[in-house]
C-alpha cells in the first residue's frame, strides 16, 4: 500500500485529485497530550483514486494538500467535519471550501441524531466497518498494514456514501438546509479561540461576582499558556484548582500554598506567581465588565409547561419531516423561547424558523393548539383551518 511521504509525490497526487468533482477526506490525529491536534495521517479518495499521506514524514510540505482543500472546483466530503476543518485551519490558516458533511446530511435526511458512521455505512452501503484500529497510536512509525487498511477503508466508504446521501438530499429538496449548516462549518469565526472567553467552557460553580472576575482572568491565563506550550489545559491548572482559587482569591504565596487542590511547591513556582497576578487582575476588574451570575433558578411552572408543549411540537415536526430533533432545536433554545419575551435563538432563523420556529412562537402566544387525532399529534391552526397532521415519514418518502 503506497504511503506518500515526499512533496513531489503529494503534488502529483493532488493534481490528479484536483480534476475530480468531489473528494472524500479523512484524517487521523492525536491530541491527548497536546492542546492543538497533531495531524498523523491524511486519507483522500476520489473516483478511481485513493491516497494515503504521511503528514508526519520529515521534509514533507503539505501545501499541495492545502491548495486542494481550498479549490473551489472540488467539493470536499467529510464525516463530522469540524475537527478535520479545525486541523487544516490551525496548520495553514485556511478553511476547506466547499464542503459536504455526511453526518449533518444524514440528520437532514432523517437518519436520526444518534446515527453513527458505522450504522450509516451499514444502512446505505450494506458494509460492516472494521473498528479494531480506531484507537491505535497514529503517531507511531511505521504504521502497520492493518492501520493503513483501516484508514483507507474509512475514506473509501465515505466516497461511496456521498452520492447516495446527495440523491436523498436532492429528492427531499433540502440542499439549502445543509448549505446553512456548511456556512457555519466554513466560517473562520467558528474556529477562533479567544482566551478572554475561555471561562465560558467551565461548568459554573461560582457564587459571587468577585469569584467570577477571578475565574475569568484565571481561565484566560490558562488558555494562553496551554496554547503557547501546546499542552492540555489541565496540564497547566486543573478545573478543581481554578474553582478553589477563584473562591478563595489568595493574594500571597502563603495563601496560595494553603489550598488543598494545588500540589506542594506550586505556590512558589513561576506558575504560582502568574496565578497570583491573575487573581490580582480579577480583583481589580471593572464591575461593569463582569456578567451576571446565572443562579440556576428553577423554571417557573408556567414556563415549564410551555417547554413541555414545545418538546411535543418539536418531536412531531421532526417526525413529520424526517429530521433529527437535535438538528432543529436544543433544549436550551426551547427554554429561551419559553422564558423570554424576545427570544433570539438559531431555531428562529433560516430553515429552522420555517420548519418549527414560527409555530413554536405561535404555540406560545396561544395561536396554535396541539391535539391527538387518530393516534397522531396534529396542530389546530387559527380560524378553524384544517389541522396539519404531523405523521412520521421515512426520508425516502419525501419528494
Amino acid at each position: 500500500m503506497n504511503l506518500i511521504s515526499r512533496t513531489d509525490e503529494l503534488a502529483e497526487a493532488c493534481a490528479r485529485l484536483g480534476s475530480a468533482p468531489f473528494v472524500a477526506v479523512d484524517t487521523e490525529f492525536m491530541r491527548e497530550q497536546t492542546f492543538w491536534p497533531r495531524l498523523c495521517l491524511i486519507q483522500i479518495a476520489a473516483d478511481g483514486t485513493e491516497v494515503l499521506i504521511d503528514s508526519m514524514a520529515p521534509g514533507l510540505d503539505l501545501t499541495p494538500f492545502f491548495e486542494l482543500m481550498i479549490s473551489e472546483r472540488v467539493l470536499k466530503v467529510f464525516h463530522s467535519a469540524r475537527q478535520d476543518v479545525e486541523i487544516v485551519h490551525h496548520l495553514a490558516r485556511v478553511i476547506p471550501h466547499p464542503i459536504f458533511d455526511t453526518q449533518v446530511a444524514a440528520m437532514v435526511c432523517g437518519f436520526g441524531e444518534a446515527v453513527s458512521y458505522s450504522m450509516l455505512v451499514k444502512r446505505l452501503l450494506n458494509r460492516n466497518l472494521d473498528k479494531t484500529s480506531r484507537f491505535t497510536d497514529w503517531s507511531r512509525r511505521p504504521l502497520s498494514e492493518r492501520q493503513l487498511t483501516y484508514a483507507l477503508g474509512d475514506v473509501i466508504h465515505l466516497r461511496d456514501l456521498y452520492p447516495k446521501l446527495r440523491t436523498q438530499l436532492d429528492k427531499s429538496e433540502r440542499a439549502s438546509w445543509l448549505n446553512e449548516e456548511m456556512a457555519v462549518l466554513t466560517d473562520p469565526a467558528t474556529y477562533e479561540l479567544h482566551p478572554e472567553q475561555a471561562w465560558k467552557r467551565l461548568k459554573m460553580r461560582i457564587k459571587t461576582p468577585k469569584a467570577l472576575a477571578v475565574l475569568m482572568e484565571l481561565a484566560a491565563w490558562r488558555e494562553r499558556e496551554a496554547q503557547t506550550q501546546d499542552v492540555p489545559r489541565a496540564r497547566i491548572l486543573k478545573d478543581e484548582a481554578m474553582y478553589d482559587i477563584a473562591s478563595q482569591a489568595p493574594r500571597t504565596i502563603e495563601d496560595l500554598g494553603s489550598l488543598r487542590t494545588l500540589h506542594n511547591g506550586f505556590a512558589r513556582s513561576m506558575r504560582g506567581r502568574a496565578v497570583l497576578e491573575a487573581v490580582g487582575r480579577g480583583l481589580e476588574r471593572d464591575p461593569e465588565t463582569i456578567p451576571p451570575i446565572e443562579r440556576g433558578e428553577p423554571m417557573p411552572p408556567e414556563a415549564q409547561a410551555v417547554v413541555d408543549l414545545l418538546r411535543v411540537l418539536l418531536k412531531a415536526r421532526a417526525g413529520s419531516h424526517g429530521v433529527a430533533p437535535k438538528l432543529i432545536a436544543t433544549s436550551d433554545e426551547l427554554e429561551e423561547i419559553a422564558r423570554s419575551d424576545g427570544p433570539d435563538a438559531p431555531v428562529l432563523r433560516g430553515w429552522r424558523k420555517k420548519l418549527f420556529g414560527d409555530d413554536a412562537l405561535a404555540l406560545k402566544r396561544g395561536e396554535l393548539a396541539l391535539v391527538i387525532r387518530k393516534g397522531e399529534v396534529a396542530v389546530i391552526a387559527p380560524e378553524g383551518a384544517a389541522p396539519d397532521a404531523l405523521t412520521a415519514k421515512k426520508p425516502e418518502d419525501e419528494a
